[in-house]
């Protein structure tokens, strides 16, 4: 896929606005994770730049991945050394690139759109939940945690904005309110609207950072500290900033625990990442569509290089990816951008990324949960119909009080629990509040009649009323499976009889063909019929 030039503009400040989020999440997330705070920032780089250029999608933003924080914690422990887990992420990464090779990622084609909209909203939700307590200046979690149990306190997201409320710094929700002004202002104030020059995101962290610095330089309370501000180690040395890197230990490659980790986090990986490529196709404004084989490629790719330089292992992210989407993104470009300005702030301005408020940032991340979470997508999926809508809020409910792969998992079952029942419901038309003892009844059967229709037209033939004449029309069916033959079968010639039903087949293909010796139809039997139809 070739760069495109057209939205150049807009992509720089797109990736500039994803690099102010992407920053405390990689930290975040390697803290979460139990591993050096600068692996994060090398996944984010590499997920930037590398995966960002040979990734197929347009929209998608690669870095550390929150729903890998808890394998990664364990992953350490288990096989003993962070060089060890290195390997693990370089096996993975070969494995997702294996698997992009064999066309494994057509797998995306299957997740209902009920649910992708489910795992954005509930993205949405949480991003807000988990950013309260960062607005009002309570930071004991890690940003980047979005599991419904803390890693890092033990508590909950509600019991953490519980806690938050009880210790709330002013300074810092003087901060966000201001923060969430701007915003609002570059979104609904005609004048600011048309200000292309610089986004608000960008706006806002400056606002943040420069009352913050008023706050300090005036000796005030409401001055927002070190443990509240971005934390980005800062080399005192080329060869400290060298030090950060690491290198596996490829000894291990005969431990088996260390294989079982990599397959671990590439299929996890794996997943969240065609999620995440789904939800970003159905966000794009341009709606274009992204090929999963070439991602997990990528994403291989990305693994590899992060597992043998000292990063954590990576998936496209679906926080970064709206982030960009809101911000105006809409080529790879912006991706490879935040990726190359996460590179260049690390080695030339540590110390005024420092400054930046946690609170300025949170403001930034709950705009783009109101988008994701916003109440146009519930009443859009209400009148979509019950079909549509119980899986959809069954997802946001179990990604909320989970995490995103369970709840996904959980909205899966759900919705594939509908579809079964919605295609009983399709594989023949009948209407059973309509006809009444000897009535004619006719029972049309679809194009296609599985085994997963049995049970619903077996019901249909058990409440049947007795002394009826019934119809059951094949014309227009192409396949019909065994065991419903069998049914038809033994309804024609045993249960009918027991309750003076007369039954007569229709269209019914040689290969289906069911021998009914029961009737012959009459010449009023035929205009009735006619009538009927």
């Amino acid at each position: 896929m070739k760069l495109e030039t057209k939205y150049f503009k807009t992509d720089l400040l797109a990736g500039l606005v994803v690099f102010l989020v992407a920053l405390p999440l990689c930290l975040g997330i390697a803290l979460a994770s139990g591993a050096p705070l600068f692996s994060g920032i090398i996944t984010g780089v590499i997920g930037g730049i590398i995966v960002g250029f040979l990734s197929g999608s347009n929209l998608s933003v690669t870095g550390p991945a929150a729903g890998l924080t808890a394998i990664v914690l364990a992953g350490i422990t288990t096989v003993g050394s962070y060089e060890l887990f290195l390997l693990a992420v370089v096996i993975a990464g070969v494995f997702q690139l294996l698997l992009g090779i064999l066309k494994a990622g057509t797998i995306s084609n299957y997740f209902p759109s009920n649910v992708i909209e489910g795992m954005l909203t509930g993205i949405g939700v949480i991003i807000i939940l988990k950013q309260i307590p960062h607005a009002v200046g309570y930071d004991k979690d890690s940003e980047g945690d979005f599991a419904f149990i803390e890693n890092n306190t033990g508590h909950n997201t509600l019991t953490a904005i519980t806690d938050a409320i009880n210790s709330v710094h002013y300074g810092a929700i003087i901060i966000t309110v201001i923060c969430i002004g701007i915003l609002i202002a570059f979104n609904k104030v005609p004048f600011l609207k048309k200000i292309k020059l610089i986004p608000g995101g960008l706006v806002a962290v400056i606002a943040g950072v420069v009352i913050n610095e008023l706050f300090i330089a005036s000796g005030s309370i409401l001055a927002v500290q070190k443990e509240h501000l971005v934390n980005l180690p800062i080399p005192g040395s080329f060869n400290e900033f060298i030090g950060q890197f690491s290198m596996p230990d490829f000894k291990g490659l005969t431990n088996s625990s260390v294989w079982i980790l990599g397959a671990t986090i590439a299929v996890v990986a794996s997943i969240e990442t065609l999620l995440c490529l789904e939800a970003a196709d159905k966000m794009d404004p341009l709606k274009r569509y992204s090929s999963g084989n070439t991602e997990l490629r990528a994403q291989g790719i990305g693994n590899i290089l992060a597992g043998l330089i000292g990063g954590l292992p990576m998936t496209s992210v679906i926080v970064r990816t709206s982030a960009n989407i809101n911000s105006g993104g809409r080529t790879k470009l912006s991706t490879i951008a935040h990726g190359l300005f996460l590179l260049l702030a690390v080695v030339s301005i540590p110390t005024i990324l420092n400054k930046i408020p946690l609170a300025a940032l949170a403001a930034i991340l709950i705009m783009i949960g109101l988008k994701l979470a916003s109440p146009k997508v519930f009443k859009h999926m209400w009148h979509n119909g019950k079909f549509q809508f119980i899986p959809f809020v069954v997802t946001v409910l179990a990604v909320v009080f989970t995490d995103l792969l369970k709840g996904v998992g959980i909205g899966l079952v759900v919705s594939i629990l509908f579809i079964l029942r919605g295609n009983m419901k399709l594989a023949y038309f009948f209407r059973k509040d309509r006809h009444k003892e000897g009535e004619l009844i006719k029972i049309k059967l679809a194009q296609e009649v599985s085994f997963l229709n049995k049970a619903a037209i077996k019901q249909t033939l058990v409440h049947l009323p007795g002394n009826s004449r019934v119809i059951i029309d094949a014309s227009e069916t192409v396949y019909i499976d065994h065991d419903v033959l069998e049914l038809i079968k033994d309804f024609v010639e045993f249960t009918s009889a027991e309750k003076n039903i007369k039954v007569d087949l229709v269209g019914f293909k040689e290969a289906y063909k069911i021998d009914n010796t029961m009737s012959h139809v009459s010449d009023a039997d035929e205009q009735l019929e006619k009538e009927v139809l």
